[in-house]
């Protein structure tokens, strides 16, 4: 409601660069007061690894990036057509909007609750949680009609916002931190491949099948559930360091 307070007062290309003024005047200025002091190594061409590193492609990756890959697609297709989908079943455009608006929250209580209750128990065990917050919106959604759209949206950006976290968490949880970065990048390009295409490819479903398309979205959120499940059957990799989390 901010923005769209901000939008009316000062058109949208002063919300931007009010938006781009307060990244840089209080979040540059947070992030200079509060995050903790590093000592910057340099190293010299010749100190710098000549070879890649060695990141076997095995059963564990990808099981592990077809999980994140699905996953995210999801993501990326509800963040463009949400309020489309939730009209389709009968919202009105306030509600739609309000549900929209109750994603952000969501995201931020969930990472929450991660961060706390979840802490406790393995990063699997998370992730597998965000997988199927997504199906029961839907199912939600599918059973109240469109008065349910904000509970849908509710469940939807609470996958979201542990899946945000985890991505980062269950890898380092299963691999260890040899490699960390590298390995994360080879976890993450068939999702960002996924995330490109998913706002197109689903703005050509939701022409064809409308609502039903949360049919495909929870499929693809289950098949995320499967690979996660067929992981936790596995023998670890030999660097696991199942105690180790993320902040």
């Amino acid at each position: 409601m901010a923005v769209e307070h901000a939008v009316d007062t000062i058109g949208w290309r002063g919300t931007c660069f009010a938006w781009a003024a307060a990244h840089i005047a209080i979040g540059l200025s947070l992030n200079m007061l509060f995050l903790p002091k590093t000592e910057r190594v340099v190293r010299s061409e010749a100190e710098a690894p000549a070879t890649k590193p060695h990141v076997a492609i095995d059963g564990t990756m990808i099981l592990l990036s077809f999980a994140f890959a699905a996953a995210w697609t999801v993501t990326s297709a509800m963040a463009a057509h949400l309020p489309r989908i939730v009209e389709s079943f009968g919202a009105t455009p306030a509600q739609a909007v309000f549900a929209g608006m109750m994603i952000g929250p969501a995201q931020v209580a969930a990472r929450i609750v991660e961060a706390g209750l979840l802490n406790r128990f393995h990063p699997l065990f998370s992730t597998s949680l965000a997988c199927i917050t997504h199906p029961i919106g839907a199912g939600v959604i599918a059973l109240f009609g469109g008065g349910a759209a904000a509970a849908f949206a509710l469940l939807h950006g609470a996958g979201n916002g542990i899946l945000t976290i985890a991505r980062g968490t269950l890898p380092l949880s299963i691999f260890g931190p040899e490699n960390y970065g590298y390995r994360l990048g080879l976890l993450g390009a068939p999702s960002r491949i996924c995330q490109a295409l998913a706002p197109v490819a689903f703005g050509v479903l939701i022409e064809i099948m409308s609502g039903r398309v949360l049919i495909i979205t929870s499929l693809l959120s289950l098949a995320a559930l499967s690979a996660l499940l067929l992981l936790s059957k596995r023998p670890r990799p030999a660097g696991e360091t199942a105690a180790a989390r993320a902040g």
